[in-house]
């Protein structure tokens, strides 16, 4: 069985420049993350490579699973346990094709059709959303709220994983709506400390009220 996690921290440094990506990968696993996602938007090819290789071998370190976002061919130069698709990157089956039936697709979606466009091209798990404002990340598109997540998720055949200003104060509302598990990136990365608050969510999303 594919190991999708219930807490993915998303690695970055445009929100906080204290951490090399490897340094928050390793503070995030340490609070208890079980899943690694490495985002970069605007470095070398090389600078990928290298540094998605840094974040893999903290993974494999401690078993954790390792994510690429949107670079199919980063994924793959590194061998990564998968690879998670916004709306506008590869299409999950052309990604399918290249990493073979082992390795993990995710896909960005944003609403039932979306969701079962998902699961008809063979993604392993759906990242949902923006359910809340964040700041993050640009985005162009209205925060869906909890009703949508429940909506989702009620249809859901593959682990939904919201994402998108999830923080401690809404992180078990979330994972009460029926969401598998949460993505973050602020909530750990721009945290006084990124091993506490990883460890905080993980608390959350195991029934904290």
């Amino acid at each position: 069985m594919k190991a999708i996690g219930r807490l993915h921290v998303i690695t970055d440094m445009v929100l906080q420049r204290r951490f090399t990506h490897r340094e928050l990968a390793t503070l995030a696993i340490r609070g208890g993350a079980d899943t690694i996602q490495y985002r970069s938007k605007s470095e070398s090819v090389r600078t990928l490579l290298e540094e998605a290789a840094g974040v893999r071998d903290v993974c494999r370190e401690h078993g954790v699973t390792f994510i690429v976002n949107d670079r199919v061919d980063v994924a793959m130069a590194v061998e990564a346990d998968g690879v998670h698709l916004g709306r506008s990157d590869l299409p999950i089956e052309t990604a399918r094709r290249l990493l073979g039936p082992d390795r993990i697709v995710g896909g960005t979606v944003r609403n039932v059709e979306h969701l079962q466009e998902a699961e008809r091209l063979g993604a392993d798990y759906v990242g949902l959303g923006p359910v809340f404002r964040t700041g993050s990340k640009r985005v162009d598109h209205e925060e869906l709220g909890l009703d949508l997540v429940r909506e989702v998720c009620s249809r859901a055949r593959i682990p939904v994983i919201a994402i998108a200003g999830i923080t401690i104060s809404n992180a078990a509302a979330v994972v009460a709506a029926g969401a598998y598990g949460i993505a973050v990136i602020g909530a750990v990365a721009a945290a006084d400390n990124p091993d506490d608050a990883a460890a905080d969510l993980l608390r959350c999303i195991g029934g904290c009220e």
